[in-house]
């Protein structure tokens, strides 16, 4: 028994039909119809039940199909898998971000795979934790990065890649903007630009100031980093933003200041599809994202 006939063998249980199969397959049928005999004769027993317009599955040939869709699923992996390893020249990958971290996370990283995989598309698509989970468990994302690992381990495959402490930023012209590091209740009085209620980091932070005797006095809510930097800079409140966020603000008005003792953080990470075929550019996306650090 050789591929070949088990995959004649999966078409003409398919289509129920000889002639219909043999055109699928482009063949002759009677090639088609010797192929079987030969599998059957291999086999020890008839695959189908051959009556006058359509072809049944015999139980035989019931047991060999469950099979066969399996076998031809292992092969079409290793044909993809061969292919991906021999000839790496084109493909994509699709990749779902938070609004909140950007390629702010991972710049370093995607100029690295860039370098060593030129003709790999990589497209970035910012939607939320939840449409990312969605998206890759439909497959409409090859990966997602999320900020609250661990998620529904019996559908996706994850691997934590930071953990970065969120700082304050303030206005220049705020008092605390002279401090080199402030302590949380230093911010009690502070109004909040804040995180949006559905993004983890909103009840991380909540939970914070709880912990410190206090209930922010949240004046904004936003999904956007650039719109939080420009509300602090309008001098209507502070905002905490990840430390690698803040090194990258390039703006004179605004002051990032590190707390004493880091009280919350991000913790990012990436999931992809368990159980589902990997194309090698994704899978090396995954492994130099974990080698080579966020």
């Amino acid at each position: 028994m050789d591929i070949r006939q088990i995959e004649y063998f999966a078409e003409v249980a398919k289509q129920s039909n000889f002639t219909k199969a043999a055109s699928t397959l482009h063949i002759s049928q009677p090639s088609l119809s010797k192929t079987i005999k030969n599998l059957e004769t291999e086999i020890g027993a008839p695959l189908f039940y051959r009556g006058a317009k359509q072809l049944d599955l015999t139980d035989a040939g019931k047991a060999l199909l469950v099979n066969a869709k399996n076998v031809l699923h292992a092969f079409e992996n290793l044909t993809s898998e061969l292919n991906d390893v021999i000839d790496l020249k084109k493909g994509e990958i699709k990749i779902g971000i938070p609004p909140i971290i950007g390629a702010a996370f991972f710049s370093k990283l995607i100029s690295k795979y860039k370098e060593t995989y030129p003709s790999i598309e990589l497209i970035l698509t910012e939607v939320g934790s939840n449409k990312i989970k969605h998206g890759v468990d439909e497959g409409t994302l090859d990966i997602g990065l999320v900020c609250n690992l661990p998620i529904q381990k019996e559908n996706f495959e994850t691997v934590k890649l930071l953990k970065d402490p969120l700082m304050l930023i303030v206005q220049k012209d705020n008092p605390l903007a002279v401090k080199k590091a402030i302590e949380f209740s230093h911010i009690e009085k502070e109004p909040f630009i804040l995180y949006r209620h559905d993004f983890s980091l909103h009840d991380s932070i909540i939970d914070a100031c709880e912990k410190h005797g206090f209930y922010p006095n949240v004046v904004c809510e936003s999904s956007q980093k650039d719109f939080m930097v420009e509300m602090v800079e309008a001098k209507l409140g502070v905002a905490l933003l990840p430390s690698k966020i803040c090194s990258q603000i390039n703006n004179e008005e605004i002051i990032a200041i590190p707390f004493n003792k880091p009280i919350v953080n991000l913790e990012l990470g990436m999931i992809w599809r368990k159980n589902h075929y990997l194309p090698y550019a994704v899978r090396e996306f995954i492994a130099m994202s974990e080698s080579y650090g966020t």
